[in-house]
């Protein structure tokens, strides 16, 4: 099956409008107060507060909340929908006049700098080709009926996914870093202290000198499974030309390595020491003075550390490796010793605690154990992969177990979005 190539195609950014446009300046504004998290980061209360930090926070089309209890859902999407389409007709968002490929920069408080090219992403057929955009995690199904009818209705993608790709100094690499030598569009920073810069690059050559790097290469989503899912779902279900494509950041990982951190888990109502008990007949248990997560990296893989609500913790690891076959007959070795594979596929079985009653946090284990504290349960605390492991994965055509990775730094919403009236 011949391969789909990586297509990243110029497109008519919908921004917000920019600053010097009478009605939408008013004293102090600042952009950074108009744009959010991706959507499946913030919990239900920090929705509510971005959604009442400014009435045109892009949290209030990407998280929409109910206005009235009859019809819920419906209401939900049309209302995000009817909100974007108001604040164009208003001028507070507008499109640029040409099609242009955004070089997008954030960095970090802590020095992280990222870069990458936001544009339309040319999606596959299904059944057609070899894809070039492949994923390393398993989707659920409600998130993907969620994003595709939030997009459907509002005919926009609203947030890029977000996609790294091994770009060994090509064209595609070059024209992003040659783009920062000039003036850039937007210039912010939000309140955890990251800045965020936005040029376009508008010159057909240059677009097609990096259409021809990329077509070559593949990629790998790093944050946007479910998003990239509900893309394919539009495609697959609509006519429209304009659902061909999905608004991606692609990151060349060789020239910014991204930040993986790694997503805890906190089972509430897990008798920690019982669940250590159990762990004692596949693993080696070891008590330790605290919970800090860097004694993870001093064992091989899979190891986890489990924080009881007390904060007493302990260190699993050395699994057995006939308890690690038998649970997972048809995958790799390399597979099988994912710390989260150890997880839910032996332990969790074991513990016979709800799939749907784990609780995800991301990168903090400290929120983690104080999670596990307030809810008399138990934290397990999971070592974050390297690129090149998810990468290895992906190549093998496996998925990662479901919340394996945390790729960062992810995109602020708000910064582009997408209208459908083409690439």
């Amino acid at each position: 099956m011949p391969r789909r190539p990586l297509d990243l195609a110029p497109l008519r950014g919908l921004r917000y409008a920019a600053p010097d446009v009478d009605r939408f300046l008013d004293d102090g504004f600042d952009l950074a107060r108009l744009l959010a998290p991706p959507y499946d980061i913030p919990d239900a209360e920090e929705a509510r507060e971005l959604q009442a930090s400014d009435p045109h926070n892009a949290a209030r089309v990407t998280l929409p909340f109910e206005l009235s209890r009859q019809n819920a859902a419906a209401h939900r999407y049309h209302g995000a929908a009817a909100l974007l389409r108001s604040w164009i007709d208003d001028g507070y968002l507008a499109q640029d006049p040409e099609p242009a490929l955004y070089v997008y920069e954030q960095v970090t408080p802590d020095g992280v700098l990222q870069r990458g090219l936001i544009g339309a992403l040319a999606l596959p057929e299904d059944g057609a080709d070899a894809p070039a955009v492949h994923p390393h995690e398993d989707v659920a199904e409600p998130p993907v009926r969620d994003r595709f009818l939030l997009m459907g209705t509002a005919r926009a993608n609203l947030e890029p996914i977000f996609l790294v790709y091994r770009g060994a100094e090509g064209a595609a690499s070059a024209a992003t870093e040659d783009a920062t030598r000039g003036t850039p569009l937007i210039s912010t920073r939000t309140g955890d202290g990251a800045q965020h810069r936005l040029w376009a690059v508008t010159d057909p050559a240059v677009h097609r000198r990096i259409g021809d790097d990329l077509a070559s290469r593949s990629a790998l989503i790093a944050d946007g499974h479910h998003r990239y899912a509900a893309y394919r779902r539009l495609r697959a279900e609509h006519t429209d030309p304009g659902w061909r494509y999905g608004l991606a950041l692609l990151v060349d990982s060789d020239a910014h390595p991204p930040r993986l951190g790694a997503i805890h888990r906190v089972l509430p109502g897990l008798d920690t020491f019982r669940a250590l008990a159990a762990a004692r007949t596949v693993a080696t248990v070891d008590p330790l003075r605290d919970a800090d997560p860097a004694r993870l990296d001093t064992v091989v893989s899979p190891a986890l550390l489990v924080v009881a609500a007390d904060g007493s913790a302990h260190l699993v690891h050395d699994f057995d490796e006939r308890a690690l076959t038998r649970a997972m007959p048809d995958r790799s070795a390399e597979w099988r010793h994912l710390a989260t594979a150890a997880l839910h596929e032996v332990l969790m079985p074991l513990w016979e605690h709800p799939e749907e009653r784990v609780r995800m946090v991301h990168d903090d284990a400290a929120e983690a154990v104080t999670a596990a504290r307030a809810e008399q349960g138990t934290a397990v605390i999971v070592p974050p992969l390297h690129v090149d492991q998810v990468y290895a994965v992906a190549d093998r055509g496996e998925l990662t177990p479901r919340k394996s990775t945390s790729f960062g730094p992810k995109p602020r919403t708000g910064l582009v979005m997408r209208v459908l009236d083409g690439p």
